[in-house]
């Protein structure tokens, strides 16, 4: 997301070697089989002392009985040693092993927005405005989260009638008011009654934690548009839009895609037998490549374009008042990410270490792609392009974690480092719309890349989604190369149309902008009270 808006002339050709070194990093995962112990044999002799004279006829039996005890003792114990089977983890084994992982994906991916986010954004504005961005990623943390609570779970994953003709477009009241997720007590069993997230992949999860987990998503997302309208939007305004969108556009995307609605991925049979109701097949997103990325970033352009230029931007000085905070940010959501994509596959398993590696992979490449760009046009690689890349291209592997392989995650990443960083310096420029921390050009265009890509890369030797049929034009298939199409120009009209009227509405309501004066002294000091630095 970082602001390449001024480049220098493009110097003559760049003579000299140029030595990228790539860090590949190798995921191991430790076999959780148990293996049954071996059994021990302890044998026992009795020796049984008869002072009595017994009748000769009795003395022969005695043998014969303790020969045969001997015999079948010798019998158990070489089947005892011959079989050792492994042992079946259970039920209750999946699940804390499940929940657990998820517990921390959850905490990581709330780590993305704060301080992940909240440093590499406030370091990139000027510091009048450090305050202002930074206070708009952590109030949503509150916001977004009470909100998620009383509805937002359940207008995205709650069920409605299956007769319901709504039913593949939102959510129904199943979970409002963390009804049916919370643990209720049960007075016929005497026992509280817990809730659990049947996945058809995972198993059992809990339902506090699929809730928790998908709610950091719905904190996250908002959080990203920030960048586009920073330094020039009321707050009022911004909680407010934060609320409309999250409720309008957020979360029928999230239901579409990830809750069996129109857009989400339909196998071959349920094409062939017809109960699929998405459009053209659906589409496969692993992690949030449609619902969180192009939709961010998508309306990000409209707000940028709705509310307007900075005051000054063109003329006055704009640049990053603190690329440290920029590039530790990049840093902590290069971390988060880990779990926002990995904690995708809801369980702790093998398709879980394939997402984490392809997404190092893609983060990696993302770098070296931005870099190499602007050191072939700008002359020189800069600490705001290398955290610009590895956010790039863990935007870009976000739909496709799951379901690409390692090497082709390494393309994806290097092409979303360089085509981003064309959008965010060539298009912008051309266009001259004020995305201020460049929100679109590395989400939406990011994001539109990856579903893309996701469509020409997805393997069954990734993920077996259905049922052995091909996936990607990799393995000559089209049908979800046109799947993810469809998804992609779909979240773009619905993201645009939507954006717009929701920010519309708020501008004649209340208005979007902080007067003139307000924008001159800075956010902190017109709509905060605070100053991000003070120097005695």
């Amino acid at each position: 997301m970082g602001c390449l808006n001024h480049w220098s002339q493009m110097r003559g050709p760049w003579w000299g070697a140029l030595s990228l070194l790539l860090l590949v990093s190798l995921v191991a995962t430790a076999p959780q089989t148990t293996w049954a112990q071996e059994a021990e044999v302890v044998e026992e002799e009795a020796a049984v002392v008869e002072e009595a004279a017994e009748p000769a006829a009795e003395a022969p039996a005695a043998e014969t009985v303790a020969e045969e005890e001997t015999q079948s003792t010798t019998e158990d114990a070489v089947e005892s040693e011959a079989a050792a089977p492994a042992a079946e983890p259970t039920a209750p084994a999946l699940i804390a092993a499940n929940t657990s992982w998820m517990l921390t994906s959850s905490a990581l991916v709330l780590f993305m927005t704060a301080p992940g986010l909240a440093m590499f954004y406030g370091g990139l504005v000027r510091k009048k405005n450090v305050l202002g961005v930074m206070m708009q990623c952590v109030f949503l943390m509150g916001l977004m989260t009470v909100i998620w609570s009383l509805y937002g779970y359940s207008l995205a994953f709650g069920d409605l009638d299956a007769k319901s003709k709504l039913k593949p477009y939102i959510g129904g009241s199943q979970y409002v008011m963390m009804n049916e997720v919370a643990r209720s007590w049960d007075e016929e069993a005497g026992a509280p009654v817990e809730h659990m997230w049947p996945d058809p992949v995972s198993g059992w999860l809990p339902l506090p934690a699929h809730m928790l987990f998908q709610g950091m998503f719905f904190i996250i997302t908002p959080a990203l548009i920030c960048g586009a309208f920073a330094e020039r939007m009321k707050f009022s305004s911004m909680v407010v839009f934060s609320v409309l969108w999250g409720t309008i556009v957020y979360c029928p995307l999230c239901h579409w895609v990830w809750d069996a609605g129109i857009l989400g991925f339909a196998t071959t049979d349920s094409i062939k037998d017809g109960s699929a109701v998405a459009w053209s097949g659906g589409a496969l997103d692993f992690a949030g490549g449609t619902v969180v990325h192009i939709s961010s970033g998508v309306s990000a352009l409209i707000c940028a374009l709705v509310i307007g230029k900075r005051k000054g931007f063109g003329h006055d000085d704009m640049r990053p008042h603190n690329l440290t905070y920029t590039v530790l940010g990049a840093a902590m959501l290069w971390v988060g990410w880990f779990g926002f994509n990995a904690g995708s596959e809801l369980a702790s398993d093998h398709l879980a270490t394939s997402a984490f590696a392809t997404t190092h992979f893609s983060a990696a490449a993302g770098l070296l792609g931005w870099v190499l760009y602007e050191w072939l046009t700008h002359g020189k690689p800069t600490v705001l392009g290398a955290a610009s890349g590895l956010v790039a291209g863990l935007v870009c592997i976000t739909p496709g974690a799951g379901f690409v392989n390692l090497m082709p995650a390494l393309a994806m990443g290097f092409a979303a480092g360089i085509v981003c960083a064309f959008a965010c310096s060539k298009v912008k420029g051309a266009f001259g719309y004020d995305d201020s921390l460049d929100a679109f050009g590395v989400h939406g265009i990011g994001g539109t890349l990856g579903a893309i890509l996701t469509g020409v890369f997805a393997t069954r030797a990734a993920w077996n989604i259905d049922n052995g049929n091909k996936l990607g034009l990799i393995e000559g298939e089209s049908r979800v190369f046109i799947g993810q199409i469809v998804a992609v120009v779909v979240t773009w009209v619905f993201s645009i149309v939507a954006t717009f009227i929701i920010l519309k509405v708020i501008d004649a309501v209340m208005g979007l902008r902080v007067s003139e004066q307000g924008e001159v002294i800075g956010l902190d000091q017109s709509q905060h009270g605070e100053e991000g630095y003070i120097f005695t």
